[in-house]
């Protein structure tokens, strides 16, 4: 896809997004942590409803919400609400972090409140709430957070007062611009998928997906690919993609990888003409082999279509433009996917 130059997930400017300051409570008992509460408050300019719905379906907020990677329902709450349990990947402070969380859905309120099920250490508590309540210019959001850190550690606890500052801040801006669009009726969201069946093991396919580092030697649209594990499962994956017309852009992912059976992924740096893409590699095996799946769901960065693709192109050019260059890649790595797998292929 070529572009002028790439772009960041930064939250889109909006609404001014209000921390109060933060309190300290003591442990109930001796050698307890001390408790950190924090509240970040904005208003949208939305009805209610809309941006409780937003917030109610987790499945959705690697599209609004920059800090999150991928997320994924354990259990669901039923339409009238109630408890349920998630997974979620998350960026803080440079590095991604998982976690499975409870929340309590309450609709007819608008709150959802939330807690870590095992806060990995050096955080001993993470838990807030999420209140939606209607104000003159639409709806007021407050965001809530009460957190605590193994040994009340000074230098946790300031990681943890950054991470969450910055990511309550990001999440809140971009939460209001969501809902404005959702309000205003645009769609800027669209989701394709290309597949194809091969006659081998998903393992096998997982393994080629899986190992991008070694992409260079196997897609010609690839000119360079920089891969880092240090989590199991987690990887950073930094690519230059060559394009069509010959010039090339920088891509820089998280990819959440569940071994031979998918890998889901959002873009850090992504070309000027999207805001969010995230994308799957999903695979389903049968007695004749695996179907691959690949899916992408893009924001189109509307601001950038004049910019890109000259001063007469409208968002639905942008739409075809983006399918196009994002299946055409993803299709040539199903077919050397394929020649990988079922052995016509020396790579």
């Amino acid at each position: 896809m070529s572009q002028t130059s790439p772009r960041t997930t930064t939250p889109p400017t909006g609404p001014d997004v209000v921390g109060s300051p933060s309190t300290r409570t003591p442990g109930e008992r001796p050698g307890d942590p001390a408790r950190v509460d924090v509240a970040h408050t904005v208003t949208v300019p939305a009805a209610p409803d809309v941006v409780f719905a937003l917030l109610a379906d987790v499945e959705r907020w690697p599209l609004i919400f920059p800090p999150t990677v991928h997320a994924r329902f354990l259990e669901r709450a039923p339409d009238e609400g109630g408890p349920e349990r998630l997974q979620l990947w998350a960026t803080a402070n440079g590095g991604v972090r998982t976690w499975t969380s409870r929340r309590l859905v309450d609709p007819v309120r608008r709150r959802i409140s939330f807690g870590q099920d095992r806060p990995q250490s050096p955080v001993a508590a993470m838990g807030g709430e999420w209140i939606v309540s209607p104000a003159d210019a639409g709806s007021e959001v407050v965001l809530t957070h009460t957190y605590a850190a193994v040994g009340d550690d000074a230098e946790t606890l300031g990681w943890l007062e950054k991470a969450v500052d910055g990511n309550s801040r990001a999440e809140l801006a971009a939460l209001a611009e969501a809902a404005r669009e959702k309000e205003a009726g645009l769609e800027t969201a669209f989701t394709f998928r290309d597949s194809l069946h091969i006659e081998s093991t998903a393992a096998e396919v997982y393994g080629f997906l899986d190992r991008a580092e070694r992409w260079e030697q196997r897609l010609p649209h690839v000119a360079r690919v920089r891969l880092t594990e240090d989590l199991p499962g987690v990887q950073i994956l930094e690519m230059d993609t060559r394009t069509a017309d010959g010039s090339s852009h920088t891509t820089q992912s998280v990819r959440i990888c569940r071994a031979s059976r998918s890998i889901h992924y959002k873009q850090l740096v992504t070309p000027a003409l999207l805001r969010v893409h995230i994308g799957s590699w999903l695979l389903t095996e049968d007695d004749r082999g695996v179907t691959v799946v690949a899916e992408h769901t893009v924001v189109l960065e509307t601001a950038a279509v004049a910019q890109v693709l000259g001063p007469d192109a409208d968002v639905r050019q942008a739409r075809a433009f983006v399918r196009d260059a994002l299946g055409r890649n993803s299709s040539a790595t199903l077919r050397q996917a394929k020649a990988f797998a079922e052995g016509t292929s020396g790579a």
